[in-house]
Order: C-alpha cells, then sequence, then structure tokens
C-alpha cells in the first residue's frame, strides 16, 4: 500500500492569452506553477490562499477535470496522468468534489433522487432499486428527509443543496473528496453545520480531504494539515497547529495576523503588506512574494525558493530560513 493516498508533484497549469485580429498567444496565465505536496489516507489537507492564488485551478487538476501542463499526480501509487480517459474512467468514483456554488452545481431540472443517482448510472453501480434505496440512506446521512427526494434544487436553502453536493459525491464511495469552498458562499451559522458534517461523515466513512478556503478560520477547524499558496506556487506546508502557532514564511504571517479576534479588549498586531499581488501572466523573477516583503534580499529577487524542511514536518519556501540553516 502507498505511504500517501495522493502524491502530486511539479505540477504547473499554464492557460494561454491569445490576442490579435489574427489570433496568436501572447502569453500564458501561470495558474499553477510548480506545486508539490502529498495527502496521507484520513487526513485533511487545507489548502489556503487569497483569490486568485490557484487553488481551484489545483483542485480540478488532481481530478483531472483540467488537464495538467506538466508535473505527476499519483493516486493510490499509480500516476493518472498519463492515463486516457478510457483507463482514469474506472478512478472517476474514487475521486470526487463538492463545489463551491451549491446551485450553480446541481442541474434545476432534475430532482434531488435523479442528482444523487446520477453520478450511480454513470458508474454501473447498482440497479435500479438499490439506488433508489442509497438515495434514502445518503439524505439521512447528510441531514435530510426521505420526502427531499422528489422535489427540486431551488426548494432548498443553500445550506440544504450544499448537502445535496455533499450526499451526491459520496454516492460512489470516493476515497477522496475535493471540496472546493464548499462554505464561502453559505450563511456563518449554516457554515458550522456543513464543516461539521463533513467531518462526522469523515470519521464515518474513512474519507480524505483537500479542503480549499480563502477562510483562515475555516481551514483552521477542519484541517489535519495546512498548504498556503501564493501567486501559483506552495510557500509553507505544517500541520494547523504548527503553522498556526509557528509560522515561517512572510506571507502566512501576515494571513495569519489579519484574522480578527472576538474579544474588543485585546489587541493584534496586523502585518500590512505593501503593494499588490503582480500579474500571474508576468510573475516576478525568484521569490514570487519579493516585491511585497519587508525581509527581501538580493537572492530572492533571481533565485526561486524551493519548499523545504525548516523544522520536523514543517515545510517553508523562503530564502531567510534557508539562509540561516546554511550560515
Amino acid at each position: 500500500m502507498a505511504e500517501y493516498l495522493m502524491e502530486i508533484k511539479n505540477l504547473k497549469k499554464y492557460f494561454p492569452v491569445i490576442k490579435g485580429i489574427i489570433p496568436r498567444q501572447a502569453g500564458s496565465v501561470k495558474a499553477v506553477d510548480g506545486v508539490s505536496f502529498a495527502v496521507k489516507a484520513g487526513e485533511t489537507l487545507g489548502l489556503v490562499g487569497e483569490s486568485g492564488c490557484g487553488k481551484s485551478t489545483t483542485g480540478r487538476l488532481l481530478l483531472r477535470l483540467l488537464e495538467p501542463t506538466s508535473g505527476q499526480i499519483y493516486f493510490d501509487g499509480k500516476e493518472i496522468t498519463k492515463l486516457n480517459e478510457k483507463e482514469m474512467r474506472p478512478l472517476r468514483k474514487e475521486l470526487q468534489i463538492v463545489f463551491q456554488d451549491p446551485y450553480a452545481s446541481l442541474n434545476p431540472r432534475m430532482t434531488v433522487e435523479e442528482i444523487i443517482i446520477e453520478p450511480m448510472r454513470v458508474n454501473r453501480i447498482g440497479d435500479k432499486r438499490t439506488r433508489g434505496k442509497r438515495v434514502l440512506e445518503l439524505l439521512n446521512v447528510v441531514g435530510l428527509a426521505n420526502y427531499h427526494a422528489q422535489r427540486y434544487p431551488h426548494e432548498f436553502s443553500g445550506g440544504q443543496r450544499q448537502r445535496i453536493g455533499i450526499a451526491r459525491a459520496l454516492a460512489v464511495n470516493p476515497k477522496l473528496i475535493v471540496c472546493d469552498e464548499p462554505v464561502s458562499a453559505l450563511d456563518v451559522s449554516i457554515q458550522a453545520q456543513v464543516i461539521n458534517l463533513l467531518e462526522d461523515l469523515q470519521k464515518e466513512f474513512g474519507l480524505t480531504y483537500v479542503f480549499i478556503a480563502h477562510d483562515l478560520s475555516v481551514i483552521r477547524h477542519i484541517s489535519t494539515r495546512v498548504a498556503v499558496m501564493y501567486l501559483g506556487r506552495i510557500v509553507e506546508l505544517a500541520s494547523y497547529i504548527e503553522l498556526y502557532q509557528q509560522p515561517q514564511h512572510p506571507y502566512t504571517q501576515a494571513l495569519l495576523s489579519a484574522i480578527p479576534i472576538p474579544d474588543p479588549k485585546k489587541s493584534k498586531n496586523r502585518i500590512i503588506i505593501r503593494g499588490d499581488v503582480p500579474s500571474p501572466i508576468n510573475p516576478p523573477d525568484g521569490c514570487h512574494f519579493h516585491n511585497r516583503c519587508k525581509y527581501a534580499f538580493d537572492i530572492c529577487r533571481v533565485e526561486r525558493p524551493e519548499l523545504q524542511e525548516i523544522r520536523k514536518d514543517h515545510w517553508a519556501a523562503c530564502h531567510l530560513h534557508q539562509a540561516s540553516q546554511t550560515a
């Protein structure tokens, strides 16, 4: 058995930029630019970063919903980046996704029963009777009633629609689920309910999650380990306790300083990041964060820092720490 359920090595995704009356490629959007990490069976890996950093693109690449420009993806010890569609089909039921928008991801012309049955039908799981029975089981698992099976998506609230999306993902008994900002469109009270549901399901079915979010408080609540992305690259990776207590990368430190404290008597030293996020079409040389980092020195501007273990099970891509280790 493989040590990791999923491994990603130097994954890249570049989208071409087409311009001109006579269409020609004028450049590339480097949405994912050399990402590497691994996911252990049964854990929740949180993927966090500001909008546009490549989180959702990475999630879609893991499932082969997008084809990578280069790099390798290993699932259960098998490289899936080289598989054609026919070879990939048996693995589709092992890899599922819960989308950000719980309404746009559900077909408004299908009943809840039809929505949940569809992945079972596509993967040829069970017959009509067993599929119907499975639908009722899944509705109960995610906190909905049997009579909801005959209703349509527009008849439900946002939280209920997200529960339907979760039930659909569970229908084919997956091993890994990519949760692409599944609570960002929900009210705060509903967010807590959905997160608690995901945690209960993980314990019950032994699921593995890659949980994508920009809300650090949500990530802290659900994650086993956390990977921080900036402009298409992973800049820090550690357990959630280690990352929140001892952040090593300047970008991570700034993100954590922005988390509000629900106590008006307590003050917090906010780290303000100067400047704007560079364009992914023309990112800076060297470290992508150097033009906004107060610690940047000469090597940061010319050489890309590699993700290295600077403490036990704590990885960071920063010349500041790598220089101190070699000194």
